[in-house]
């Protein structure tokens, strides 16, 4: 993956999925030291644990459906849809219909790399 912080281009096809929790898997589209973009896929009823980050997090409901948790407050989210992360806040999703997430992170997560 080193070689893609050099790149300027990448391409969906050409990056492998990885398995993270059970019915989730990621691709780690583009990053730089500042800021990283990570497709995140979900099958229906799988769950993205509640965990908290120094990173600030921005998503993009790309499509299914999703219960988001940040900081105890819960709003379901559809296609279309974004939630914003501070940092450290505890956050994790419930997916009621397979679908996926475009993740921002800034600064970039090295430890999914």
């Amino acid at each position: 993956m080193s070689d893609r912080l050099n790149s300027f281009f990448q391409h969906d096809t050409d990056i492998a999925w990885e398995p993270t929790e059970p019915g989730v898997r990621r691709k780690i589209m583009a990053y730089g030291p500042d800021l990283m973009v990570v497709r995140v896929a979900f099958e229906q009823g799988a769950i993205g644990k509640a965990h908290q980050h120094p990173h600030r997090q921005a998503s993009y409901v790309e499509s299914g459906v999703f219960d988001v948790t940040i900081d105890g407050k819960t709003s379901r989210l559809v296609a279309g849809d974004t939630f914003f992360v501070p940092e450290n806040l505890v956050h994790g999703v419930v997916n009621v219909e397979a679908g996926q997430l475009i993740d921002s992170f800034t600064p970039m997560r090295t430890e999914f790399l």
